[in-house]
């Protein structure tokens, strides 16, 4: 009997033990939990891998004028359109991740009559511009728009709904619409880079698949002017802040308050 009792009392212990370590265990296990959301994925990234802080693309007026001289340039284009499989459809639901347009459209509102013709003629190279405080982010009902860490403005294109509210947001016309199957527009397919489909809304992504490989943006590489420059902008070491630093440059729409981050040295 006593025996039995012995036993009875080290179970009764134990039981009551493992009650009483229950809150602790559960407040380790979601410890371990959080630890791992926060450190993210378990696979590997590229050891080359770009990493920055803000990323910013400086664009080089005269030079760009002056290859354009030469003939119409349009490497950069060619070189990130085929890239991400931008479709080229011959009316105006055009799709654009990098165009050319002149300083009225580029910059309506900052024209006076005293500026530089060769200022006026352009052409000056258009992309998305990754704000610090994007619009298109805030109306996304989906969060199909996102930005990185780092500043980057992502698309997921799979829970995009097509609402275009981020088309309304963005005051740079910098996103487009597939009213059409991107599919029926391309003469030639890079098969590494994920085709989008009707009913979704695109844009330039800084090449962020690039930078995750070592490699700068597609339109950057392709310039033969040299006039596209990419770097972090909270590096002070950076080539776009020693630029930057000495050389007087223009943002779009500053009134508008997206804080943009491409700049045009001028």
């Amino acid at each position: 009997m006593d025996e039995k009792r012995r036993d009875f009392l080290k179970i009764t212990g134990a039981c009551v033990l493992g009650v009483s370590l229950l809150p602790v265990l559960k407040a380790s296990a979601a410890k371990q939990v959080a630890e791992k959301a926060e450190k993210g994925p378990a696979y590997k990234t590229n050891p080359k891998a770009l990493h920055g802080k803000r990323w910013a693309m400086v664009v080089d007026v005269k030079r760009c004028q002056e290859q354009n001289k030469k003939g119409e340039c349009r490497k950069c284009i060619e070189a990130c359109h085929s890239l991400h499989n931008v479709p080229t459809i011959p009316n105006e639901k055009e799709i654009k991740w990098i165009w050319k347009d002149n300083f009225e459209h580029a910059f309506p509102g900052t024209a006076h009559e005293y500026v530089p013709e060769e200022l006026k003629e352009g052409p000056f190279i258009l992309l998305c511009n990754h704000c610090s405080n994007p619009a298109c982010v805030r109306v996304c009902p989906t969060k199909a728009t996102f930005q990185r860490p780092d500043g980057i403005v992502m698309m997921d294109h799979h829970r995009c709904i097509g609402c275009r509210y981020c088309m309304a947001g963005c005051p740079f016309g910098a996103r487009s619409f597939n009213w059409y199957d991107p599919k029926r527009y391309l003469s030639q397919f890079n098969y590494d880079y994920p085709i989008r489909r009707r009913g979704v809304v695109e844009k330039c992504t800084f090449c962020d698949e690039r930078l995750a490989e070592g490699l700068l943006p597609a339109c950057v590489e392709a310039c033969p002017a040299k006039a596209l420059i990419f770097g972090d902008l909270d590096d002070p070491s950076s080539e776009v802040r020693r630029i930057l630093s000495k050389r007087l440059s223009l943002r779009r729409k500053l009134e508008v308050g997206t804080q943009p981050n491409v700049y045009y040295l001028v």
